[in-house]
């Protein structure tokens, strides 16, 4: 995006984007949160920390990658195995309650789940010099969302596991189907965009 400043520290309705984030997840009807962990870069540590939340909330530095960050989250919370932790892109400041709602309860028959967007588009698969091979199914795409959600002891395997093996992945359930684990996707909405352009930004900015 551009600016020098990371985005998620960006002012977004006179917070900055990550703190609007987490405090989105607090609002009433979304899934009650036992605690959070955030990740952040070294620079942005003590500002993080300041922040009060009405739940317990870990502040650590962040890792050389996304998954190197979410990993040390992950070390960071209570060693409560069972419990359901979600996975969230701090710059996707709509999450929307009733697929997370659904999400949760599918934890009870799969060993994660994630938030997914239907594609609208039509798919063209193609060969390496863009000459068109076939046209695909759109009905069996969607765009990967957070949150993504799996129980904590899960979690903490796919990425040790990972982690030994100098895997990275494009998103986190991935590190579950790399271990032959069932993830199952629950269709929700275009709002929940990630902020990744400066269009992106201007397009949501709150009013």
């Amino acid at each position: 995006m551009g600016g020098g400043l990371p985005k998620q520290f960006r002012d977004w309705g006179g917070r900055p984007l990550l703190r609007a984030t987490v405090e989105a997840f607090l609002d009433p009807g979304m899934p009650p949160l036992a605690g959070i962990a955030l990740a952040v870069p070294p620079s942005h540590l003590a500002e993080a920390q300041s922040w009060a939340f009405p739940v317990p909330c870990w502040v650590i530095q962040g890792g050389d990658t996304r998954q190197a960050s979410v990993w040390a989250a992950l070390q960071v919370l209570p060693d409560q195995p069972m419990t359901p932790v979600m996975i969230h892109d701090a710059v996707r400041p709509f999450p929307p309650a009733t697929p997370l709602w659904e999400a949760i309860e599918a934890l009870n028959r799969y060993d994660g789940v994630l938030l997914g967007e239907p594609s609208t588009d039509t798919l063209k698969r193609v060969d390496g010099e863009g000459r068109v091979l076939r046209t695909e199914p759109r009905e069996e795409f969607f765009r990967a969302q957070t949150p993504q959600i799996a129980r904590l002891a899960t979690w903490r395997r796919a990425f040790r596991v990972a982690e030994e093996a100098g895997y990275t992945g494009t998103d986190d359930v991935s590190l579950l189907e790399r271990l032959g684990l069932t993830v199952k996707l629950i269709p929700s909405p275009s709002s929940n965009l990630k902020l990744t352009t400066s269009e992106d930004w201007e397009r949501a900015q709150p009013r």
